[in-house]
Order: structure tokens, then C-alpha cells, then sequence
């Protein structure tokens, strides 16, 4: 089985680790590691694009029925957080509420957080098209995500641009 298609796709999730050689991960949140999750807090100069915590992130997901929260661990160290739905109306996935921990920014964990979660998402046979959504301000994120294959629609989702990742993964043989 090869990986799914989009820029610097890893062969499998062991591959993905970040600038310091730790291994990133996405695991469900648990008894264990979401306090973690919910202290994550992004560099002050983000707030204006993302939750200054990932507690309100995670009650996203608890609250609306709409959002799924992941951990992301590096290494050792639980990192950000990131949660994923599905539309049911025209079948995408969506990325929403990525953060990684200002203390672990610049070290590759977002990109790798990223690329693990494209890679769980386009396993799923009904994985078609993965969105996502970003303020236009935020360059670095505009960054991050066209550097992956993400290309910006034109379409806005509330002050958001959205962009889009066409995903053709293969799948067993049956």
C-alpha cells in the first residue's frame, strides 16, 4: 500500500518525526493525556488566528458532535492538538483546530501532525478531498499547508480561506 497523494507524503506514520528526530504522533484523547491536550497554548502572536488554549478546542468536540480531538505527541511530550469531521452533505474532510504548544513551534511538529493526520484520513475509502481553513493573515499557515498540496479554493468559510487537498490513496487489493 502506498501513502496518499500530496507533497512530502510519508511511505507510512512511523516515518513522521519532527526537526529533533522525535517521532510524532496522533493518539485519541484519553483519562491520561488530555489536561495536556487542554494546556496546550499557541505563541502570542497567534491568538488572533487560533484558541489561546487547546481546552476550547477540545470542548469543540465534546459539545458540538461534530469534531473529532487528537493528541499530537512528540517524543514523549504531548505537542498540540488537531480534530477532523466529516461533511456529510459533500462528502470532504475537514482539519480544524491545529495547534502545537509555542514551546515546541518551529521544530517540524505541525508539518508532522499534518502529514499523519492526511495519511489518516485518506485511508479511509470514502477520503476524497480533505479542507481546511485558515485566516489569509496567517502566512505561516498558508505556508505550512501549500507547501503540503493544500491550494486555496477562493471559497471563504466564515473570515477564513478555505483550501483544499485532493487525496487518491490506494487501497488493498480485495
Amino acid at each position: 500500500m502506498t501513502g496518499p497523494s500530496f507533497a512530502g507524503a510519508p511511505a507510512t506514520p512511523e516515518q513522521l518525526t519532527d526537526r529533533d528526530g522525535r517521532r510524532v504522533v496522533l493518539e485519541d484523547i484519553t483519562d491520561d493525556n488530555w489536561r495536556a491536550v487542554a494546556d496546550i497554548a499557541p505563541a502570542d502572536g497567534q491568538r488572533r488566528f487560533v484558541a489561546a488554549l487547546g481546552a476550547r478546542y477540545l470542548l469543540l468536540s465534546l459539545r458540538g458532535g461534530v469534531w473529532t480531538s487528537l493528541a499530537v505527541r512528540a517524543g514523549e511530550e504531548v505537542a498540540g492538538h488537531v480534530m477532523w469531521a466529516y461533511d456529510e452533505e459533500d462528502g470532504t474532510h475537514w482539519v480544524g483546530g491545529m495547534l502545537v504548544d509555542a514551546s515546541q513551534q518551529g521544530r517540524g511538529v505541525g508539518r508532522a501532525a499534518l502529514r499523519a493526520l492526511v495519511h489518516r484520513l485518506s485511508a479511509s475509502p470514502a477520503c476524497r478531498e480533505i479542507r481546511l481553513s485558515y485566516h489569509p493573515d496567517n502566512t505561516m499557515a498558508a505556508g505550512l499547508y501549500e507547501s503540503l498540496g493544500f491550494t486555496p479554493t477562493g471559497a471563504y468559510e466564515d473570515e477564513e480561506l478555505v483550501a483544499s487537498l485532493h487525496v487518491t490513496a490506494a487501497r488493498p487489493a480485495t
